[in-house]
């Protein structure tokens, strides 16, 4: 089982296209990503499936975890664990349909009823955020490091921080109970796939100082 902390790597169609989803993903798990998500918001099922394989090799290689966004089919298809927001379907349907092993997260926004539920359903971690201005979702409600400090003192869950979170503004949110760091643009804006392994091992660092 993935140990659920550290940095939680999520894919961007758009900053990744080019060529760059590979390498750069190999990059952040070789600067030490234990988990990854894979999302991307078109309808193109087939590419789904054939970059989600290409990145399930990439994370085997390097004894990270993969996950997949809103797709449970998907990720049972592969073998994998899924993240669902809100609106994309029950923690529990996805539960009984990937096993007892899988990884399941849920998104939680700013809100501890949410992540009670989620609990109740059988995810694996809950995901609060955003806490910071957020290129990803930048209507979404903000989180406060309280949330996180509520959430570790009643939750027997991991708990991971998501919108916005740079290597600038992550320590207060380890500090305050964040096992994971989900991170898109600070991990993944980079001109060079050396640059995304050097901001993945900064993140590492962060929580080695804990």
């Amino acid at each position: 089982m993935t140990t659920l902390r550290g940095l939680y790597a999520i894919t961007d169609s758009q900053l990744l296209a080019g060529g760059k989803l590979l390498p750069y993903v190999e990059a952040a798990l070789n600067g030490g990503a234990r988990l990854l998500q894979y999302r991307d918001k078109s309808s193109d099922d087939a590419l789904h499936q054939r970059e989600a394989e290409a990145l399930l090799r990439l994370c085997e290689r390097y004894g990270a975890a993969l996950i997949i966004n809103d797709d449970a089919e998907l990720a049972a298809r592969l073998g994998v664990g899924v993240h669902l927001g809100q609106s994309d379907g029950s923690l529990a349907a996805a539960r009984a349909l990937l096993g007892p092993q899988a990884i399941i997260g849920g998104t939680c926004h700013a809100r501890f009823g949410l992540a009670q539920q989620a609990a109740k359903e059988g995810a694996s971690y809950v995901a609060f955020g955003r806490f910071f201005e957020s290129h990803t979702k930048p209507g979404a409600p903000g989180a406060t490091v309280e949330l996180l400090d509520q959430a570790k003192s009643h939750l027997q869950l991991p708990v991971v921080a998501i919108g916005g979170v740079t290597l600038e503004n992550a320590t207060p949110l380890i500090a305050h109970g964040a096992d994971m760091l989900a991170v898109v643009h600070a991990l993944f804006a980079a001109d060079s796939a050396a640059e995304v392994e050097r901001r993945a091992r900064a993140f590492g660092a962060l929580f080695a100082q804990d």
